[in-house]
C-alpha cells in the first residue's frame, strides 16, 4: 500500500510538471479535479482505488483529441511511464484500456466501459465537463480552436462516428448540444449521476440566459 502511494504521488508530480501551461481546459487542475472525484466515487462504489488513481492522472496524456484522432496515442504514451515506477502489468493493461476507452466521441458512438474502475474515472471526467466548470471550460476549449462562439444559422450535428465529431468544426454553442447536455444521461454510477441533475441544470439555465441575452430581451 505504501509503494502504491508514493506511485500516485511520483506520476502526479510528472503529470502536473508536463500540463502545467495547458491552456485548452485539458489542464492540470482539470486533471486533479478528475482525480479528487474519481477517488471519492471509488470509494462510494467500492472500486480498486489504486487503479482508478491511476488512471485518472493519466486519462489526457495524450487526447486523441490533439492527437489526429489517434485513440491509441494515450495508452502508448501512459504504458512507459507506468512500467517505469513498477506498476504490474495486469494494473498498465486495465489503465490503459481505461484511457483508450474513456472519451467521449460522438452523439452515436457508444463509449461503453467493461470494469467498475473504468466506470468511475469516465464519470469523473464527465462530470468535469458539466455545469459551471463544464461551461467555463467550453468556452476555454473553444477559444483554444479558434471556434465560433455561437453561429444563429449553424445547427447542431450529432455525430454518428468517431470521425465526423473530430472533424467537426462547430460553435461552442453547439457543443453543449452536440455532447455536454448529453452526458447526463451517459454515467455509468448512481453516485454520479445523482451529482450530474444539478450540473445539468445549471447549464440548462446558462444556455437560456444566453439566447435571452443574446436576442436583447435581457
Amino acid at each position: 500500500m505504501k509503494d502504491q502511494q508514493k506511485i500516485i504521488e511520483n506520476i502526479a508530480k510528472e503529470i502536473r510538471r508536463r500540463f502545467a501551461k495547458e491552456s485548452s481546459g485539458h489542464d492540470w487542475w482539470h486533471i486533479e479535479r478528475v482525480w479528487k472525484m474519481a477517488r471519492w466515487l471509488a470509494k462510494k462504489e467500492g472500486a480498486d482505488l489504486f487503479v482508478v488513481e491511476l488512471a485518472a492522472l493519466l486519462h489526457d496524456i495524450a487526447d486523441w483529441k490533439f492527437h489526429q484522432g489517434d485513440d491509441t496515442a494515450g495508452p502508448r504514451v501512459a504504458r512507459p511511464l507506468l512500467s517505469q515506477y513498477g506498476v504490474a502489468e495486469e494494473h498498465v493493461a486495465h489503465i490503459c484500456h481505461i484511457i483508450k476507452t474513456m472519451s467521449f466521441k460522438g452523439a452515436g458512438v457508444e463509449t461503453k466501459m467493461e470494469t467498475l474502475e473504468g466506470k468511475i474515472v469516465q464519470d469523473a471526467d464527465r462530470l468535469d465537463a458539466i455545469g459551471a466548470i463544464g461551461i467555463a471550460r467550453a468556452f476555454a476549449y473553444g477559444g483554444y480552436k479558434n471556434q465560433p462562439m455561437h453561429e444563429p444559422d449553424q445547427k447542431p450535428v450529432f455525430h454518428q462516428t468517431k470521425e465526423e465529431y473530430f472533424h467537426n468544426s462547430g460553435t461552442t454553442l453547439n457543443h453543449f448540444y452536440e455532447k455536454l447536455l448529453l452526458l447526463k444521461d451517459r454515467l455509468n454510477t448512481r453516485t454520479a449521476k445523482r451529482l450530474a441533475m444539478s450540473r445539468h441544470q445549471f447549464m440548462e439555465d446558462f444556455l437560456k440566459r444566453f439566447f435571452e441575452e443574446w436576442e436583447g430581451r435581457i
